[in-house]
Order: structure tokens, then C-alpha cells, then sequence
């Protein structure tokens, strides 16, 4: 949560100063700040340990997660990897992308968050029965 308030005043500073072109100066400043690396195109025999060791060698690995079906338990074919720092994510990801681990080619990028999930009243929502009708 620190991470995030840190980011935040950071990119309130970067689109002061700047003023205009704000959009491309906060992708820019979270882009430069970022440890967490977005992994796709992983096996589904890739789990957590492995998917570590594959990027230990970059540098301090904080977490490395397989994301997972809630309802299988298999793996969804994506994970984050979280370094100590900028530098070694950076490393990391210009070696690593397009490299093949568990025999696929993996694509690796800056994590980016997610945006917060709001429509619960749209068709097919909380509020509506589930129908596409628009109706109730």
C-alpha cells in the first residue's frame, strides 16, 4: 500500500510540473517505477516455485504467483513476478521476453493495474436478474 501512496505523489508531482501531456507523463512515471512484471504465455505445468527460479537470477524475487482458476485450480496461463527493485524488473524483462520457458515462448511486460470493476448494474449484473433484456 506504501508502494501505491509513494506512486501516487510521484505522479502528482510529474503532471504538475508538466502540466500539459499528463496522460503520457504518469504511463511514463509508472512505467520507470515499476518491480512487478506482467508474465504470459506460461505453461500450464508453470507454478509458483518455477516460475521464481526462471527470474531469481535477475535479481531479489519478492513473489512470484501463478494466477489459478478459482474453480479448477488449474493454472490460467499467466503470473506476476515482483522484484526488490526497478533495475532488476527492468533486467529481467529485456532478457526474458519472448524467451521460452516450460517449452512456450512467454511474453513479459510492466504490470499495469487493474482498473476497478464498477459496472454492477448493467445487463447481465447484480441488479437486473441476469438477464441481457435490460429489464427486471
Amino acid at each position: 500500500m506504501a508502494l501505491y501512496n509513494k506512486f501516487g505523489s510521484i505522479l502528482k508531482q510529474s503532471i504538475s510540473s508538466n502540466g500539459l501531456n499528463g496522460q503520457s507523463s504518469m504511463f511514463n512515471a509508472i512505467r520507470c517505477m515499476s518491480s512487478k512484471l506482467f508474465v504470459g504465455g506460461l505453461s500450464y505445468g508453470t507454478d509458483d516455485h518455477s516460475l521464481r527460479e526462471a527470474f531469481a537470477s535477475f535479481g531479489d524475487v519478492v513473489d512470484a504467483r501463478v494466477i489459478t482458476d478459482r474453480d479448477s485450480g488449474r493454472s490460467r496461463g499467466f503470473g506476476f513476478v515482483n522484484f526488490s527493485s526497478d533495475e532488476s524488473a527492468s533486467s529481467a524483462l529485456s532478457a526474458m521476453d519472448g524467451q521460452q520457458l516450460g517449452g512456450r515462448n512467454i511474453r513479459v511486460s510492466f504490470a499495469q493495474e487493474r482498473a476497478p470493476r464498477s459496472n454492477f448494474g448493467g445487463p447481465g449484473g447484480y441488479n437486473n436478474g441476469g438477464g441481457n433484456d435490460g429489464g427486471y
